[in-house]
């Protein structure tokens, strides 16, 4: 069994980071370069890296928009 945490990908404007929200007032606190985790795609969990170019992207993950997406770590 899993002990991973499932929550809610999301652009956080002020620090210019995406964060994962795991509950109303739970947040990751923001994600760095290189940081692994899964995201939920047709009900299979993907494991992906984040890292920032131009903009935010998922390594092994070809979506644009990342905000929404449902992710466990």
């Amino acid at each position: 069994m899993s002990n991973k945490t499932e929550g809610t990908l999301f652009f956080d404007p002020e620090s210019g980071r995406y964060d994962i929200r795991f509950g109303m007032d739970s947040f990751y606190g923001g994600l760095h370069c290189g940081e692994c985790f899964e995201v939920k795609i047709n009900n299979t969990w993907v494991p992906v890296r984040i890292e920032m170019g131009d903009d935010w992207y998922l390594v092994g993950l070809p979506i644009a928009k990342l905000s929404g997406l449902t992710v466990r770590m």
